[in-house]
């Protein structure tokens, strides 16, 4: 989502679910890049003693605390409080959007139902949170990458973050796929891709992709380091293509290798796919005509596919 100043948003988090050390890093990720915010409310129960933290983050960040008192064990106060919160403001028509902060999935049904409401839904959540609220807001942004540049710099002094892998982020290679399917999608319509466009069809998609989480702090980055594309300013607005396609001949010849030397019982396409990407980045099966990479296999000269259990497995026969 490209830095939009005018848009106004409620920040609800819940301090059950969330470290006071991600709050500095949230307000500023929030205010830099998102808009202004309106509301700035945190639930939990502040008499605990664990929470006595919180006090100082509270006053520096001017969150106000809604306090709940956790009366029944096991019975969680605060999201109830939250959840009846955010329709309450929701129906005041003074936001464009939400941003809910915390890890806990029993927040998926909001999120959707904000959505639903043409709010623009920005949930931030720890590397744990499940995937059904990921997917469930327009943007989720992992809190340990709000602060882990900042911490990296602190250990390496090289100021270069350290690219650690996240267990629920997309392969680098699946997410440069997803780019070059979308530029020719626009190519085969007669338009240019739009760098914003761009990221605006991969969060739509994936609402949890970061290129932080691939070691790139913005989009523009990622694509100036990967090979296959170019970028490239036209006026004040930046454009992306695709550059040095090699020809159908030349991939041709460069699966029929990978299948051969796998042995005469050839190999399940999936892992020609993945073999074929890692080899070219940037490849698409589109940029050659076929719609499916299974039709484009079927085209390899002396290649014959075999149903079995899990997909389909080629062949290279002569």
């Amino acid at each position: 989502m490209e830095k939009e100043k005018s848009k106004v948003f409620a920040l609800l988090i819940d301090a059950d679910n969330v470290s006071p050390k991600y709050m500095s890093a949230i307000i500023e990720e929030m205010t830099t890049k998102y808009g202004s915010l309106s509301y700035k409310r945190i639930y939990g129960d502040f008499t605990e003693t664990r929470k006595k933290s919180w006090k100082e983050i509270l006053q520096e960040n001017s969150l106000t605390p809604i306090q709940q008192y956790e009366n029944t064990v096991g019975k969680n106060s605060s999201d109830s409080a939250l959840i009846i919160d955010a329709m309450d403001i929701l129906y005041t028509g003074n936001v464009d959007g939400f941003c809910i902060v915390s890890s806990d999935s029993d927040f998926t049904r909001l999120a959707s139902r904000l959505k639903e409401s043409q709010m623009y839904v920005i949930v931030m959540g720890e590397e744990k949170t499940p995937r059904s609220i990921r997917m469930a807001c327009d943007k989720f942004i992992t809190l340990e990458n709000l602060i882990e540049s900042e911490d990296d710099d602190k250990k390496s002094g090289n100021g270069k973050k350290n690219n650690r892998k996240r267990q629920q982020v997309l392969e680098k290679k699946f997410i440069l796929s997803l780019m070059t399917d979308i530029i020719n999608d626009n190519d085969n319509n007669g338009r240019a891709t739009h760098l914003g466009e761009l990221g605006s069809k991969i969060n739509a998609r994936y609402p949890d992709f970061d290129t932080r989480d691939y070691g790139y702090s913005t989009l523009s980055k990622m694509i100036e380091e990967s090979d296959g594309f170019v970028l490239e300013k036209k006026g004040t607005a930046y454009y992306v293509s695709i550059t040095n396609t090699n020809s159908k001949g030349d991939v041709y010849a460069l699966a029929r290798n990978i299948i051969i030397k796998n042995g005469p019982e050839g190999m399940n396409i999936s892992e020609l796919s993945n073999q074929l990407h890692a080899a070219l980045p940037s490849f698409s099966p589109k940029a050659y005509g076929y719609s499916q990479f299974q039709r484009f296999v079927s085209s390899i000269p002396g290649a014959r596919l075999y149903a079995e259990d899990y997909g389909k497995r080629v062949v290279i026969e002569e």
